[in-house]
């Protein structure tokens, strides 16, 4: 604990304070040098070149320094990735010799065996030594070993002993899928230091790249990199020349830690470390290459070995085991290792260094794109600071401190801090190694923009809000601010109160479109951008329109069009960008594919058509509608507006107007957000114990459907709509209109100030009004009766009001969550600290309220400390508050490698199999979840709000990210099933209720009916959360999991398996449609020769048994043709029923008898052919279950074609397991062929079988099949079991709980900052304890990992309102043409028939007679041209009882012709058309719903109907003259369409019968 916290103030608190520069003992004293000395010259050159000199010989200076630095850096990294490797040893006379023998242009001989070689004096030694290495491959450790101090004799003992062998030490690591695989090998060194070995490779002409270092810091490890999927091997020697020289081939060794190698007698100890841990740490964010991964596994393998000094080492061999003294490596003769760095062509210099000791010296850059950033950003710093300091900005001491600033920005981009103290991530950052440069940039350019406008003399001065403004003064205090906050540049990064560059930049873009524009969040730094670039093209538009409309005067009789023409365009831009998503992806992609649909099509050709994701064509689609609709609505709103503005209502009824729309507001905004919120939560007001408006779901145990639609879900729609596109726009261009009028002519900044308010104010009420209406109730009050005097203009004032209600809401979240979090009577001390820490909080109560005021100025998560009751201050972040795109990728056989599917079960662990349940849940919110919010079903809500849906098994944490208009873009993050303790405390807080709690402090007198008791009503006041709803459905899958072992422990039940396995190979095979190809085949014919002959035996005691197989003969001691006949010949009968011959002696019986063979043979060899083992059993059914299958020699036969394997067998497995479950259920149904063999084409169709590993699962998910079943090995806490799961597709209820949004962004904040900065490694540290009334551990563990350990986390998805099924029953879809186009078909149908109402009712005959003879003619137009259901109209009166000869073509005709919006038509006519039966028309409209049936039946039957209905509205439109003509038309209408009907009839007798019989007679009808 000492020594973490030592090493924490050391490379954590002193390094932030110097940008990165600390004494590390571990380093050598070059590296530790270099480091100061670099920081004094940093610090000390602009401190005395400022008072001598112009900023161009600083800047210079500063520049060639870094570019010298950052190019030699660069070039000693890619001389570790591609240069050459020279051996030298480090005494004179062996050196003389050794450059005597070796040419500096060629590879070096390997150090050890260079000295072997002049020691023995032998040069035949190598080629002896690399023959026994190809005589003994097996012994690759042993036969590598070289012992330079040996004698002679020793050597020549070599060949007859065993060679010591190396140690081996291995470190893996997996990042993105990669496996490394490192040897650690060591040898005697009791005169030598080291030895030097590499990895040779089988291409000879590829060049050498890595290289192996040897100095008096850093040490040698010798390393191998085997081959993928191959065994690591030693050292293999390539001879490449005379003289026995060879040619090294093998990757960059460099490690933390100097490795002595040594051989079997001695014991290993461990040098210094030559790096820093930090310097360590940072290498475990990175990912590994092609040219640094050893390095990588060298450094994780030193951050886990302890650190010593020395070696003991033994310099008597007979006497090693007894006598041992520590030795100096100095003092013998050592072997240094050096890079070719080379200057030009054909000349280089050695180099002793290794790649970690440079790492540790100097960070690296990747690219020479980094680099220059890092050069132009020392520069830049440079400039600034030195013009600064020439300004006089800053004044003795000060000059001393900004000095030590610049000094750390520019030593931060050559040696960062790692990690940082608003790091995100573990490891590296690169990012963070420019942030301090780019703050200081901005900070400096500010001042000096700032200085520069001070020395001007025509500063003005203004007024606003009753408050003189000096603007001298003021940016006299804004940059005595900015230069304050400069000298505490060492302080902020130490506290972390500056994110990295990137989230600040996000931050700052969005917090200025969404308060300044009324945008949404970003979800990006692209998306930021694209954000802040769109509303600023809106607003230069907008500007223009209002600075013209404004440069003259006008009077209230008259208001210029260019105004109107503004405030259309601002209502239509408004209401498109509010409809918008923040993230352009999908947008982009869509007109890419418009404009370039060449290419979209090639890209989706690429992709396979089973494995596509349909989620993003389902987006487009959306986006698509969204699109369309908007060009429809914003054509029409732009003309609505245009007309009210220019109409002069809001001028000429001013204030009555301004006053009906402001309690119309105020109203609506109460009712909608407040009342019927507050009743149908789950506790009103926190008082009544249960909802008052109910849902239907409520009082369900399971519901089986979707939820209903309520009547108070109606009115909320119908209530937020008509607030937000009615009411606020009014309010908006009614002040648009009053503060034009008032500002016409001028055109100073008012101008822009009103097109910013208008703009703001409209997106907002459209995005989200929920809290909009006590701004304006607090904008009324407080400017008309508290400020009346200072008060600016209505519109400045509600936006003014806005961005401070906005901040006050957000104050209200932070007390409400460090109250909560401090209440003494419920703390929950997680550790001892927390105790500690409790009481020294209370004193600090007057700076807690002063850091929660700055916190809720700049949007900054307040966090507590180590998850205790004292809180500090994080760094600002945007809405989307992790900066990590951190997304749950699962795991099976489509991304993993095939040996570990083999070996191993691919993705075995329950977390990444149950994902699956999380993702499709993220499918089915993304259907639903924009529609239920607009539907109120989680209360009222707002950006960044945060819920917890619950359920029995499922527990995600949904985050609202971005909120529309008619959209939502939110992350899921799921939690494990089976969670910790301190989960399952906290989802116990979550589930239990408290309306059985009859307590009232310290007694119980109980509680009122439909009320809670005190003691439940206080508790829920100290929440951080809050029950919101208790049946929320969602599409779901419901699991049912079956004990494997328990179903097969009897022999009788895994015979039955067995049957059924092969009775479902028969089925599979006879379905197959390649079947008669492999009966023709004649090779298959000489194959399976010997299973047609009756005598063939198949005795195999590993696969057959009288225990599991039905066919076996006891005293054959096997299976034989004939037993398999006489069990399975009757199912192979019944199933090829349709082939003409199927007897016993048929090829589909022999190639039947030869599969079933095959399949328990691989049954028997997946079981290790131990079967009559439950386990064993177990094991070799799901490993075929999985499909693998290892097929013996004896079947080597069906590999002629892998369609025996892969539609035969596999799927006859899985088959099997469906068809043992049914056995439990429906024995007799089983045993009869003809319902088994319906049995399983049933279940071919409807129901998935496959393992969860296979890809197909995954598609069977998210394409919402109803069932699918699976067999899962589960390995947990030591047990094995095998279940047999099933998937329903279901609706699921949870429970949404709305949590505090600050109470997640303060916890996420404070678990970043222990686990990264402060580098808490507890796994049960207290920080993540439960706390029952914060959720901590809930919260804590959605982190994206390592801080939290979620099962899922989704990407970030966005819902559109089009996809709800209910809100578009609500609104009818979206805005088209062709929708248009329907609707008006559909009223001009109910005018019509209206006004055949009223004439029948009592209007004229000559009226009648024409209105009548008019809609007769359209009719039969229309019946005609549209539904073509009456060829001919002129056809000679059949007699009643004969019907007209019917086409073929009239049911496709109608069926083509009508479609959906035919049948969307009828319907919507039918139900508009139930409320008027006063009239016979009715008749005809009644028909429609008929014509969405098919074929010709339905076709005639819709024809004669709809004739009779003809005649009947005939008989209508002449009845009153005659009652013959009804008779007539009767007769007329039974000989087109063959029989009256009893529509018909009642029409016609309507008619004699007059309106008031007819009335009662229809009411007879509808209620019969």
């Amino acid at each position: 604990m000492g020594s973490q916290v030592v090493q924490t103030l050391r490379q954590g608190v002193w390094a932030s304070l110097t940008g990165g520069w600390y004494h590390d003992p571990d380093q050598n004293k070059f590296n530790n040098s270099c480091h100061l000395y670099l920081w004094m010259f940093l610090l000390m050159l602009p401190l005395s070149l400022h008072l001598v000199s112009s900023p161009v010989i600083y800047c210079t200076s500063v520049t060639v320094l870094f570019i010298l630095i950052k190019m030699v850096n660069y070039r000693l990294h890619l001389m570790f990735d591609e240069g050459d490797i020279v051996a030298q040893n480090s005494m004179s006379d062996i050196s003389k010799d050794v450059d005597k023998k070796s040419d500096a242009s060629d590879s070096c001989l390997p150090a050890t065996l260079r000295s072997s070689l002049h020691w023995r004096s032998r040069p035949t030694w190598l080629s002896r030594r690399r023959q026994r290495q190809e005589m003994a491959p097996s012994k690759s450790l042993s036969s590598h070993l070289i012992c330079p101090t040996r004698t002679e004799k020793c050597c020549d003992q070599d060949q007859k002993q065993e060679t010591p062998i190396c140690r081996e030490k291995s470190a893996q690591q997996q990042s993105t899928d990669h496996e490394i695989h490192v040897e650690d090998e060591t040898v005697n060194s009791a005169s030598t230091q080291g030895c030097q070995a590499a990895q040779s490779n089988e291409d000879e002409e590829e060049k050498p790249t890595p290289h192996l270092t040897n100095n008096s810091s850093s040490g040698i490890d010798v390393n191998s990199h085997p081959e993928e999927n191959e065994p690591s091997e030693s050292f293999r020697f390539r001879r490449v020349g005379a003289g026995g020289r060879t040619h090294i081939r093998g990757l960059s060794i460099d490690s933390g830690r100097d490795a002595v190698l040594i051989d079997h007698w001695t014991k290993d100890k461990f040098q210094t470390m030559t790096s820093s841990k930090s310097d360590l740490e940072a290498k475990e964010g990175q990912l590994p290459d092609e040219s640094n991964f050893v390095e990588f596994v060298s450094l994780l393998e030193s951050l886990s070995s302890t650190r010593g000094g020395g070696a003991t080492q033994t310099e008597d061999e007979e006497d090693s085991l007894n006598e041992s003294s520590d030795t100096s490596t100095q003092e013998k003769p050592s072997q240094k290792l050096y890079y070719k760095l080379k200057i030009f062509p054909g000349k280089w210099v050695n180099v002793l260094y290794d790649r970690l000791t440079l790492t540790a010296l100097l960070d690296r850059n990747q690219d020479m794109t980094e680099n220059m950033v890092a050069v132009f950003l020392a520069f830049l710093v440079a400039f600034l600071g030195f013009v600064l300091l020439n300004q006089g900005c800053f004044k003795d001491f000060w000059v001393f401190q900004f000095c030590c600033v610049i000094a750390s920005c520019q030593y931060s981009l050559l040696k960062s801090v790692q990690p940082d103290a608003a790091s995100p991530t573990h490891g590296h950052n690169q990012i963070i190694a420019y942030s301090r440069a780019a703050y200081f940039c901005v900070f400096c350019g500010l001042i000096w923009i700032l200085e520069l406008l001070l020395k001007r003399s025509d500063l003005p001065v203004s007024t606003m809000y009753g408050i003189t403004i000096v603007m001298s003064d003021s940016l006299q205090f804004v940059q005595d601010v900015l230069i304050g906050f400069t000298y505490c540049f060492p302080i902020s990064f130490l506290l972390g109160l500056l994110p990295q560059i990137n989230t600040f930049i996000i931050y700052v873009l969005e917090q200025i479109d969404m308060h300044l524009f009324g945008g949404t969040a970003a979800t990006g730094l692209c998306s930021a951008f694209f954000c802040i670039a769109r509303s600023l093209m809106a607003l230069i538009l907008l500007y223009g329109f209002c600075f013209g409309a404004l440069k003259e005067p006008w009077d209230e009789q008259h208001i210029p069009a260019l105004f109107s023409g503004f405030c259309a365009l601002l209502v239509v831009l408004s209401y498109h960008l509010s409809r918008q998503s923040s993230d352009p992806s999908v947008l982009f992609s869509l007109i890419k594919s418009k404009l370039v649909p060449a290419l979209g099509d090639g890209e989706a050709e690429e992709e396979c058509s089973e494995s596509a994701d349909p989620l993003p064509d389902k987006l487009s689609r959306s986006v698509r509608e969204r699109l369309i609709s908007d060009l429809v609505v914003c054509s029409i709103a732009s003309v609505l507006t245009f007309a009210v503005t220019a109409s002069t209502v809001f001028l000429s009824l001013r204030p009555f107007v301004n006053i009906v729309l402001y309690t119309l507001a105020a109203t609506v905004g109460f009712v909608t957000h407040y009342l019927l919120p507050q009743l149908r939560k789950h506790h009103p007001w926190l008082w009544i114990s249960h909802p008052v408006l109910k849902s239907k779901e409520y009082s369900q145990f399971e519901p089986s459907e979707d939820a209903q639609l309520m009547w108070f879900e109606r009115l909320y729609v119908g209530l937020v709509s008509f607030e937000k596109y009615i009411v606020y726009p009014a309010i908006v261009l009614s002040a648009l209109t009053t503060d034009g009028f008032a500002l016409s002519h001028r055109t100073n900044c008012d101008v822009l100030l009103m097109t910013v308010a208008g703009m703001k104010l409209l997106r907002s009420s459209f995005c989200n009004p929920s809290y909009l209406f006590l701004t304006l109730i607090f904008t009324i009050i407080f400017f008309e009766f508290d400020y009346s005097r200072a008060s600016e203009t209505f519109l400045l004032n509600f936006f003014l009001m806005s961005i401070v209600f906005h901040k006050l809401w957000e104050l209200l979240n932070k007390l409400h969550f460090i109250l909560v979090y401090i209440a003494p009577w419920q703390i929950a001390w997680g550790s001892a600290f927390h105790a500690f820490a409790q009481p020294f909080a209370v004193p600090h109560s007057a700076m807690l309220l002063l850091q929660t005021l700055v916190t809720t100025l700049f949007y900054t998560p307040l966090s507590p400390f180590l998850g205790s009751a004292i809180f500090v201050t994080s760094y600002p972040r945007p809405v989307k508050f992790w900066e990590r795109n951190y997304n749950t990728k699962r795991i099976d056989n489509s991304n993993s490698r095939l040996v570990s599917q083999v070996n191993k079960e691919t993705g075995c662990d329950d977390n990444n199999l149950n994902s699956i349940f999380y993702e499709y849940l993220t499918r089915s919110l993304q259907h639903s979840l924009c529609g239920d919010l607009l539907l109120g079903r989680w209360g009222n809500y707002s950006v960044g709000d945060c819920f917890i849906l619950a359920s029995d098994y499922l527990n995600a944490l949904v985050h609202l990210v971005e909120v529309g208009n008619g959209l939502v873009t939110f992350q899921l993050r799921g939690l494990e099933f089976r969670g910790t303790y301190c989960q399952q405390r906290e989802v116990e807080a979550i589930t239990e209720g408290v309306e059985e709690d009859e307590g009232c402090c310290c007694c119980e007198p109980g509680h009122l009916p439909h009320v809670l008791s005190c003691n439940a009503a206080f508790g829920l006041r100290w929440l951080a959360w809050e029950l919101t709803t208790t049946k929320y459905l969602l599409e779901g899958y419901s699991i049912s999991e079956n004990n494997a072992a328990t179903m097969l422990q009897v022999y009788d039940l895994r015979k039955l398996l067995v049957t059924y396995y092969l009775k479902s190979i028969i089925y599979y095979l006879v379905i197959n449609p390649k079947l008669q190809v492999w009966l023709r085949e004649q090779a298959a014919h000489e194959t399976l020769q010997p299973y047609s002959k009756w005598h063939h035996i198949e005795r195999d005691p590993a696969v057959f048994s009288v225990k599991i197989d039905e066919d076996y003969v006891h005293c054959l001691q096997g299976v034989t043709r004939a037993s398999y006949c006489n069990v399975y010949l009757e199912w192979i009968q019944h199933c090829a029923s349709k082939m003409d011959e199927c007897d016993e002696d048929s090829a589909l019986v022999t190639l039947c008898f030869a599969l079933s063979v095959l399949g328990r043979r691989a049954l028997g060899t997946a079981s290790h052919n131990m079967s009559n083992s439950l386990e064993s059993f177990l094991y070799g059914f799901n490993t075929l279950f999985k499909g693998d299958f290892r097929i013996a020699i004896k079947d080597e036969w069906v590999f002629s074609d892998m369609d025996l394997l892969q539609k035969v067998v596999a799927p006859a497995v899985r088959m099997s397991l469906k068809l043992h479950q049914d056995h439990f259920t429906s024995l007799e149904e089983t045993e009869e062929p003809a319902v088994l063999y319906e049995a399983i084409t049933t279940y071919r169709s409807s129901l998935v079988i496959c393992d969860e590993s296979d890809p197909a699962w995954r598609r069977a998910v998210l394409s919402s099949q109803d069932t699918l079943l699976t067999l899962r090995h589960m390995v947990d806490d030591g047990t094995d079991e095998y279940k047999i799961i099933m998937l329903y597709k279901r609706y699921l209820s949870f429970k949404v709980i709305k949590i505090n949004k600050e109470c997640v962004r303060g916890l996420w904040a404070g678990q970043q900052q222990e686990l990264i900065f402060l580098r808490n490694r507890n796994p049960e540290r207290g920080s993540i304890q439960n706390s029952k009334q914060a959720l901590r551990n809930m919260i804590n563990s959605s982190c994206d990992q390592p801080l939290g350990y979620p099962m899922f986390v989704s990407p970030l998805t966005t819902s559109y309102m089009g996809t709800h099924k209910q809100m578009r029953s609500i609104w009818g879809g979206a805005l088209s043409l062709e929708n248009i186009r329907s609707w008006i078909f559909s009223r001009w149908l109910r005018v019509r028939k209206d006004n055949l109402t009223s004439c029948n009712s009592g209007m004229n005959m000559e009226d009648v007679d024409c209105a009548g003879s008019s809609v007769s003619q359209t009719q039969n137009s229309m019946t005609s041209q549209s539904l073509s259901l009456h060829p001919a109209r002129h056809r000679s009166v059949q007699p009643q009882g004969q019907r007209p000869p019917v086409t073929s073509r009239s049911g496709p005709i109608l069926d083509s012709q009508q479609g959906s919006r035919g049948r969307g038509l009828a319907q919507r006519l039918s139900n508009s058309q139930l409320s008027f039966n006063t009239s016979s028309i009715a008749s005809v409209f009644s028909q429609a719903p008929q014509l969405s049936g098919a074929g010709p039946t339905a076709a005639g039957q819709q024809r004669s109907g709809h004739a009779s209905s003809s005649s009947s509205t005939l008989s209508l439109l002449f009845g009153k003259r005659s009652f013959s003509s009804g008779l007539v038309i009767s007769g007329l209408s039974a000989a087109d369409g063959g029989n009256t009907s009893d529509t018909q009839s009642s029409s016609s007798v309507n008619i004699a019968l007059g309106p008031s019989v007819r009335s009662a007679t229809h009411a007879t009808q509808v209620r019969h």
